[in-house]
């Protein structure tokens, strides 16, 4: 079913309602600009199998906002680490714009994507090409960041060695994943006590319109992440910890 810009906008403002999110002025119109954009460069970036206006607002950008409810973002240094066509990083700063944004993205054409859709949404955010294990050892970007977020493919435990050296201390890694992610918190725990960091909580919730329930892992960094992580890529696939 084809949907037009007033039931998008429409779909928007509702779910974020039923989250108990306030859109800034504005928001919903970069909402749909985002979406407008997505569409357009979809195919040529391979971005998202993801598709309609529908399923856009609900499994994508209605998620990524959700996290605002998740742990505070106001005023607060994120980053989104393995961005991919932006998400959940772009939609938190149209929700919360004061949010010091930073999207790191290890392929190319998707960094040109992600720069183009800041300039295209008139939005401020740093973007940084680089792998995860690499950039978390830049002095600039190691244990600088209050928060990491992710919503990549990947096991908890592997996340965890990505994510958490960016994470200051006090700070917190936030990983989306499924409801059925037990088994994946449960061969994390050492991963997550290694890289010195403790197991918050789990938020779950529910996206609008949708018979969908996610949940937000939400990890606290207490004390340094040891020199000697993250590991090498391969070595992690290899051996996560």
């Amino acid at each position: 079913m084809t949907v037009s810009g007033e039931q998008f906008a429409d779909i928007m403002a509702g779910g974020a309602a039923l989250l108990g999110i306030d859109m800034p002025a504005g928001a919903l119109a970069l909402f749909d600009a985002y979406r407008a954009f997505l569409e357009k460069r979809r195919a040529s970036v391979n971005l998202t199998a993801i598709t309609g206006a529908a399923d856009t607002a609900r499994l994508h950008f209605l998620d990524s906002a959700a996290l605002l409810n998740a742990t505070p973002f106001a005023g607060l240094r994120v980053i989104d680490v393995g961005s991919g066509a932006g998400f959940p990083g772009v939609p938190l700063k149209i929700a919360e714009p004061s949010i010091d944004l930073t999207l790191l993205e290890s392929t190319g054409k998707r960094v040109a994507f992600l720069s183009e859709l800041c300039a295209a949404l008139g939005i401020d955010a740093a973007t940084v090409h680089a792998r995860a294990e690499e950039a978390s050892r830049f002095p600039e970007m190691r244990e600088r960041y209050d928060i990491a977020v992710s919503r990549a493919v990947a096991r908890l435990n592997v996340l965890c060695e990505l994510c958490l050296p960016f994470v200051r201390c006090g700070g917190v890694f936030i990983a989306m994943k499924g409801i059925d992610s037990n088994i994946e918190l449960e061969e994390a725990h050492g991963a997550i006590t290694a890289l010195g960091a403790a197991l918050e909580c789990c938020h779950e919730y529910d996206i609008p319109g949708s018979d969908v329930t996610r949940r937000a892992v939400i990890i606290r960094k207490t004390s340094e992440t040891p020199d000697r992580y993250p590991r090498r890529f391969a070595r992690i696939q290899k051996a996560p910890l």
